[in-house]
C-alpha cells in the first residue's frame, strides 16, 4: 500500500506544477520576444518590459505565497475528506466494511441500525455473529461479488459482498496502475457489503401473486349413474345438496363459480388459497363422497387446475389439460398443473365402472374411419410383454386384418408369462409373419402406415418408443391411469381406467365396427387370457362388462380349458412363489417380501412375485402386498397388489411406476430389495399420516 507521505507529496507535485507552468510560458515568451521583435523599436521595448515584469511578479508571488497556498490546499483537503466521511457514515444504505475473512472492520450508521447496535459501539467479531444468513464462507472464497438474500429482524434484505483490492484501488487513484501477469498472494483486500432493504418489495411482489387469478375446472364423476341409482323422486335433493357442497367449498377459497352443466363447472380464484386447498388436500373429493340421500353409489368429483401461468387463458388452458389428466386417472382427484410440472391430490378409490358403452362405439367407429386410407398397421405393447399386453395386440391385429388391412406385431422379447400363447402362434404357418422386432418394424414405415399402441400411454415404456416419431398417425388403447408422460401426439386415444384390461376394451370394440370380425379360437384364447391375467381370474376389478366381454369371446371359440392349461406354471414358478410367501414381512398391515431368483436361470421371476403378491391378499389382515424380485442385471421389479383398502397405484408413482388401485408396479434400477423396503416404508408413513392413503 503507498503510505501517507507518498500521498502528500504527491499533492505537493502537482501544486508546483500548478504555480510553475505560467513562469515558464511567460520565460518562453520573453526569449521569444527577445529574438523575434526588435528591441531597439518602442513596441518592441514595451513587449520585453511587460513580460519580464510578470515573470518577476509571478516568481516574487510563487515564494511569497506558495506557503499559504499551500496550507489551504491541505486544510481544503482535510475538510474535503471529512465531509466524505461524513457522508459515508451517514448514508442510508447500509454499508460495512470486512477483512477477507469475514471479521467486521467498520460499518455506518445505517447498518449498526439494522443489527440494533448504538452508533458510538465499534463493531467487533465476525459479520455471522450478527447476520446468521450471511455464510463465512463465502466471505473468505469470494472472487467479485455475490447476492444472498438474508432475513433480518423481521425484514428481507439483499446483501451485495464486493471485494476489493486495495493495492489496485490506490494505484488506479494515482494513475500508476500496472498489468500483471498474476495476482500476488500478498495484495491486500477487504470487502465491501451493502444490505438493501427488499421487504416491501417482496410483499408487493407476493400480493400481485397472490391476487393473480386461476383457473379450474370441476367434473361429477358419475353424475348419471348416481342419478340412476337412486328413486326420481330423490334425485333433485341429491343433486341441490352436491351442487351446494361444491359452491361452499369453492366461496371459502373466494372462488367465482359457473355452472356450466349438470356436472360440470368453471371456476376462478385467487392464487393465495391454493397452498390453502393442497394442504387440506381438497377436501371436497370426500365431501362430495359422504352425501347420501338414498344413492347406492356415492358421487365423486375430479378438479382440473392450472397454475403458476402469466395470463388467464394460459391459466384456463392449463386447467382444460389438468382435467383430462384427472379423468384418464380414473377421476376421483385433482390435478394441478403448474407449467411441466402435475401435482394430484385425491384418487384413493378404485373408480366407478361406466355400464354405458357410448365411449367404446364412438372409439371403435372412429379407430375403422383412422384405417380407411392406410395399408399397413404396425400394433406393439409395452417392453417385457404381459398376457394382457400381447392378447390385445392379438385383438387389435384380428381388428386390422377384418378390415382388409395388413397388420403386424412387434414383440422383441417373449416373456415367461406369455410364451406359452406365443408358441401357439409361431407354430401356425397362418400366423408366420404377424410377429415382427424392432428393426423390421421400422423399415416398414411408410406415410401410410398407422401405429397402435396398447395396454401402455408412456412413450419410454413402449416397445419400440422410435416409432412414435418416425409415424405420424398414432392410436392409443389403454386401461392404466395417465401419467405425466403421455403420448403427446396421438390422433386417437381411448385411456379408460375403469376398464379391468386392455383385452376388455379391444374385445367390445370388436362389437361396434362395420365388419363382424370372425375369431379364431387361438385369437380368442390370447385375448381370453388376458383379461384371466389382469383380474386374477375375475377376482380384481372385475365388472358387468368384463364378464359381457368374457361371454363374448367364450362365444368366439375361446376354450377355458386350452386358457387353464396355458396358465399353468411349472414346478420352478411354484417353488419361486412358495419363497416369497415364506420371505413375508408383515409392517403395519403391509405384507413385504421378495423372490430370490434362481443363479442359473436367466429368466427373472415377475410371474412368480406378481402370483405371489396376489396370494398374499389372501392372508387375514393384509391390506396390501408389495413383492419385489431382481434380475442379473441390477433392475428391481416390485408388484403392488391390494384388495380395495389401499390405492398401490398412488404408491407406485412416488417411485415413478404405476398401474390401477389394486394392481400396480414399478422397475427400479441401482436399487437393493433392502433400500427399496426403507424407502417403502417411509412413504406409506409419510402418506397414511397426510391422508393419502
Amino acid at each position: 500500500m503507498k503510505s501517507l507521505k507518498s500521498r502528500n507529496n504527491k499533492h505537493k507535485y502537482l501544486i508546483m506544477v500548478l504555480y510553475l507552468i505560467p513562469i515558464l510560458i511567460s520565460i518562453v515568451l520573453l526569449v521569444a520576444s527577445i529574438f523575434l521583435i526588435d528591441p531597439k523599436s518602442e513596441f518592441g521595448m514595451t513587449v520585453i518590459i511587460i513580460l519580464g515584469s510578470y515573470v518577476i511578479l509571478m516568481g516574487i508571488g510563487y515564494f511569497i505565497f506558495r506557503s499559504a497556498i499551500s496550507a489551504s490546499m491541505v486544510e481544503y483537503s482535510i475538510k474535503q475528506g471529512m465531509i466524505q466521511s461524513g457522508l459515508l457514515m451517514s448514508l442510508v444504505v447500509p454499508y460495512a466494511i470486512l477483512n477477507n475473512k469475514g471479521k467486521m472492520i467498520w460499518a455506518n450508521n445505517s447498518f449498526k441500525e439494522v443489527i440494533g447496535v448504538s452508533e458510538r459501539r465499534k463493531l467487533h467479531g465476525y459479520i455471522d455473529d450478527y447476520i446468521l444468513d450471511i455464510n463465512l464462507d463465502d466471505v473468505k472464497e469470494l472472487e467479485k461479488e455475490l447476492a444472498v438474500d438474508v432475513r433480518y429482524d423481521n425484514r428481507n434484505y439483499k446483501a451485495i459482498l464486493k471485494k476489493l483490492d486495495l493495492d489496485e484501488y490506490l494505484e488506479a487513484e494515482e494513475g500508476l496502475l500496472i498489468e500483471q501477469e498474476e495476482e500476488s498472494p500478498n495484495r491486500e483486500s477487504v470487502v465491501a457489503l451493502y444490505l438493501f432493504d427488499i421487504t416491501d418489495e417482496m410483499k408487493y411482489k407476493q400480493e400481485s401473486y397472490d391476487q393473480k387469478l386461476i383457473a379450474g375446472l370441476l367434473y361429477i364423476d358419475n353424475y348419471d349413474e348416481v342419478m340412476n341409482s337412486m328413486e326420481e323422486v330423490k334425485q333433485p335433493v341429491l343433486a341441490t345438496l352436491i351442487d351446494r357442497k361444491i359452491n361452499v367449498y369453492l366461496a371459502n377459497l373466494d372462488a367465482i363459480t359457473k355452472r356450466l352443466e349438470n356436472d360440470k363447472y368453471l371456476f376462478v380464484f385467487p392464487q393465495k388459497y391454493i397452498e390453502f386447498a393442497k394442504k387440506n388436500r381438497f377436501s371436497i373429493l370426500e365431501d362430495v363422497k359422504k352425501i347420501n340421500t338414498g344413492n347406492d353409489i356415492p358421487a365423486t368429483l375430479s378438479i382440473g387446475i392450472g397454475a403458476g401461468y402469466d395470463t388467464y387463458i394460459n391459466s384456463y388452458e392449463a386447467a382444460k389439460v389438468a382435467i383430462g389428466l384427472a379423468l384418464g386417472r380414473g377421476g376421483d382427484q385433482v390435478a394441478l398443473k403448474n407449467g411441466d410440472n402435475v401435482e394430484y391430490f385425491g384418487g384413493k378409490s378404485a373408480g366407478s365402472e361406466k355400464v354405458t358403452r357410448v365411449k367404446a362405439r364412438v372409439k371403435a367407429q372412429a379407430f375403422e374411419e383412422l384405417l380407411e386410407n392406410k395399408d399397413k398397421v404396425l400394433i406393439m405393447a409395452h417392453q417385457r410383454p404381459d398376457p394382457d399386453a400381447f392378447g390385445s395386440a392379438v385383438g387389435l391385429y384380428r381388428l386390422a386384418i377384418t378390415l382388409g388391412k395388413k397388420a403386424y406385431i412387434i414383440l422383441n422379447e417373449v416373456t415367461e408369462s406369455i410364451e406359452p400363447m406365443v408358441k401357439t402362434f409361431t407354430g401356425n404357418v397362418i400366423y408366420s409373419e404377424m410377429i415382427i422386432n424392432n428393426e423390421q418394424a421400422q423399415k416398414m414405415v411408410s406415410r401410410s402406415t398407422l401405429l397402435v399402441v396398447s395396454d401402455v400411454n408412456r412413450p419410454s415404456m413402449t416397445e419400440c418408443p422410435e416409432l412414435l416419431s418416425t409415424v405420424s398417425n398414432i392410436v392409443v388403447f389403454d386401461h392404466h391411469r395417465q401419467s405425466n408422460e403421455p403420448i403427446a401426439n396421438a390422433t386417437l386415444s381411448y385411456i379408460e381406467p375403469f376398464a379391468s384390461s386392455a383385452c376388455e376394451m379391444i374385445t367390445e370394440m370388436f362389437q361396434y365396427i362395420s365388419v363382424k370380425p370372425k375369431i379364431r379360437p387361438v385369437e380368442a384364447d390370447a385375448i381370453y387370457m388376458g383379461i384371466l391375467i389382469d383380474t386374477n381370474n375375475f377376482l380384481t376389478k372385475t365388472g358387468v362388462r368384463t364378464f359381457e366381454a368374457a361371454s363374448y369371446l367364450r362365444n368366439s371359440g375361446a376354450d377355458v380349458t386350452r386358457v387353464r392349461k396355458l396358465m399353468r406354471s411349472n414346478l420352478t414358478e411354484l417353488k419361486e412363489r412358495a419363497n416369497a410367501i415364506s420371505n413375508t414381512e408383515m409392517f403395519s398391515g403391509y405384507a413385504l417380501s421378495y423372490v430370490d431368483p434362481d443363479p442359473d436361470s436367466a429368466d427373472v421371476p415377475t410371474v412368480a412375485a406378481a402370483k405371489a403378491a396376489n396370494a398374499l391378499l389372501d392372508a387375514e389382515g393384509v391390506k396390501a402386498s408389495f413383492v419385489v424380485t431382481q434380475s442379473k442385471d441390477g433392475i428391481l421389479y416390485v408388484s403392488a397388489r391390494s384388495i380395495g383398502d389401499v390405492n398401490v397405484q398412488i404408491v407406485m408413482e412416488r417411485f415413478g411406476g404405476g398401474g390401477h388401485a389394486n394392481v400396480a408396479g414399478v422397475q427400479l434400477k441401482d436399487r437393493t430389495k433392502e433400500s427399496f423396503f426403507d424407502e417403502l416404508k417411509a412413504v406409506l408413513i409419510e402418506m397414511e399420516t397426510s391422508g393419502e392413503l
